[in-house]
Parts: structure tokens; C-alpha cells; sequence
């Protein structure tokens, strides 16, 4: 009888792993869009109320048909470019042009470049609050967000910070989540007066780097580099659980349809969570997609998600981020079925 507590624990992971091995993936990498041109790679957009799909790529952004991969236009950046964001009630789309520490503006229907606007050092994440009716990009270098009024095309306001910004989101009510990467928190910042109002800590998760959220419950989702996602209140900061991912995210998106939150992840996997309710989530699955798909961007309308990567030089123990093999670069596109 001493023995029965430790045999059913054994009997319990064995049904663990014999069912999860018998159980089938929900989703699959449907398509593969290449992109012959060389250079590096961040973050891509696809805009779900048309059939593009603009990725960052060297110094342009690659425009294709996200149905079928066909290019449509080619925008050329003069240094490395990183986030793209687009504002459709004026017609525009703005990238984060990095060490050039600017951002091009461009025409959403001739996607001609029209402005450039000065930002802090190195330009990274950006994307448009609907509630301020500005765009802001995260500034890594100079550790602040430039926000943009895009009427003007010109500088609003520059939010100072005490770290590193990865990227933000917004509740679309008033208020601003940055990940603070190099103090392993988020920074909330008022969206009428640019003002930082808390500071919450995503202990135990650190470094945050990819960031969504679920505007309905009020959850931040923060994927965090020692291979966590931290789900958070949006309202008072309190952690409410910490799931497993893969090394290397870069990137979350979220469904808003699907309920289901994603964790690019560079080691080669693509984590799945179901969100059930405001504070129960679930890793339904890894897939398994390429080393380098670090990156992400969710269709709400085909509920396809896309994630960048290609083949890479050799590296050594110092090399940050290896440089890409021209002419293998790729769009993977994730499918449920």
C-alpha cells in the first residue's frame, strides 16, 4: 500500500504522454511565400480589410498578395526597417526606418513614400492608437516612443522611459502598454497626456519582447525571453499565470475571434494557447515551423497567421543575430484546419 502514491503519479504521466503523442495538430504550415531579394528581418503586417501583407525586409518593405504570395510593390527604405503600421481613414501606412532613427511615411493605394519624420534612436515597434489617433514608435536606443499626429505628419510628443521599448499595444480607451524589455516591465502611459501612471513588473518572466492583448477581458499577453508568457490584468497589473512557450519569441498575436493567443517562437516553434476565460489559458500546442520564425502577424479576418525567416551564415558564440543567406527568405503561412 506504501507504494500506490508512487505508482499513480507514473500512471498519470504515462496517460499524459501516451495522449498527447495520439493527439492530432489543429493547425499546419498551409503555404510558403519566398522572396528572392536578400537582408535581414523584424516584424510584418498584414492588413485584414484588404489582401496585403507588408514585411519588413533589409532596407524595404515587400508588399504581397497575403492569398497567394504574388508581389504587389516593393517601398524602399534608406537603412534596415523594422515595424509597419497602418492608419486607413487617412490613407497612409508609417515604418520604422532603425538606425536611420526615422519614420517613412507612404501612400496606402500608390504605396509612394511622402514624408519622413524624425524619431529617437533606433525606430523599432510601431502601431496606431484609435483612441488618441496617433501612431507611436518604440525608440530602443534612446530608451523613449515618439508619437505621431498623422493629419500632420508631424512630431506630437516623445514619451521618455527607463528602458528599452520593445513594442506597445493600447486598450483603445485611454491607455498605453509598452514592454519595458531592460526592466522586465510593462510602463502604462495615459494616452492624453503621454504620462508614464504605472509601472507593473512581469516577474517572473524578464526581458519582454513580443506583447498583445485581449481588449474584451482586459489581458495583456507578454512573451518574455526565459521562454514565458505572462498573462496580465490590464487593469491593476496583477499576474494572473505564466504559461511555457518556446525560446526566442519575438512576437504574440491574438485572435480575437479564435480566443487564441501565439508565441513566435526563434527556436523553430510557433506556441498555441486557448484562451478559455479571462484567467484560464491552455498551451493547446508547439508546431513545429523553421529556426529564425520569430516573428508574427495574425489575420483577423482569415484567422492566417504569418511568420518571416530564412536560412542563415554561420554564427559564433559573440554573433547577436546571424545574417540571412540571400535569396532564401520566406513567408510561412500557419493554417487551421
Amino acid at each position: 500500500m506504501k507504494k500506490l502514491p508512487l505508482i499513480l503519479p507514473l500512471l498519470s504521466v504515462f496517460s499524459f504522454i501516451s495522449g498527447y503523442s495520439q493527439s492530432k495538430t489543429a493547425y499546419r504550415i498551409d503555404k510558403t511565400f519566398h522572396i528572392k531579394s536578400g537582408g535581414g528581418y523584424d516584424y510584418l503586417t498584414v492588413d485584414s480589410a484588404s489582401d496585403n501583407l507588408y514585411i519588413s525586409h533589409g532596407s524595404q518593405v515587400n508588399i504581397l498578395n497575403k492569398l497567394n504570395g504574388d508581389s504587389i510593390g516593393v517601398i524602399e527604405g534608406e537603412k534596415d526597417v523594422h515595424g509597419i503600421a497602418l492608419v486607413h481613414e487617412l490613407g497612409k501606412g508609417y515604418i520604422t526606418n532603425g538606425s536611420l532613427n526615422s519614420v517613412i511615411v507612404f501612400d496606402l493605394k500608390t504605396n509612394k513614400v511622402i514624408a519622413h519624420i524624425p524619431t529617437g534612436k533606433f525606430a523599432d515597434g510601431i502601431f496606431y492608437d484609435v483612441f488618441s489617433k496617433k501612431v507611436i514608435s518604440c525608440n530602443g536606443m534612446s530608451k523613449n516612443m515618439t508619437v505621431i499626429d498623422p493629419s500632420t505628419n508631424s512630431v506630437a510628443a516623445t514619451i521618455q522611459l527607463t528602458g528599452w521599448p520593445e513594442t506597445a499595444t493600447s486598450d483603445g480607451v485611454g491607455k498605453i502598454y509598452v514592454n519595458n524589455s531592460e526592466k522586465s516591465e510593462i510602463d502604462v502611459i495615459d494616452a492624453k497626456t503621454y504620462k508614464i501612471i504605472d509601472r507593473w513588473p512581469v516577474a517572473p518572466g524578464t526581458g519582454p519582447s513580443g506583447l498583445a492583448m485581449d481588449k474584451n477581458t482586459m489581458r495583456l499577453f507578454i512573451g518574455c525571453g526565459n521562454k514565458l508568457l505572462v498573462v496580465m490584468n490590464a487593469k491593476n497589473g496583477k499576474i494572473i499565470t505564466r504559461l511555457a512557450i518556446g525560446d526566442g519569441c519575438d512576437a504574440v498575436g491574438f485572435d480575437e475571434k479564435l480566443k487564441t493567443v501565439y508565441s513566435s517562437n526563434g527556436e523553430g516553434t510557433l506556441t498555441i494557447i486557448n484562451e478559455l476565460s479571462a484567467d484560464k489559458f491552455v498551451v493547446k500546442e508547439n508546431l513545429k515551423t523553421e529556426k529564425g520564425a520569430r516573428t508574427l502577424t495574425v489575420d483577423q479576418s482569415t484567422h492566417k497567421i504569418y511568420l518571416p525567416t530564412a536560412k542563415f551564415q554561420a554564427t559564433t558564440p559573440k554573433t547577436f543575430r546571424p545574417s540571412t543567406i540571400p535569396g532564401t527568405f520566406k513567408i510561412l503561412v500557419v493554417d487551421k484546419f
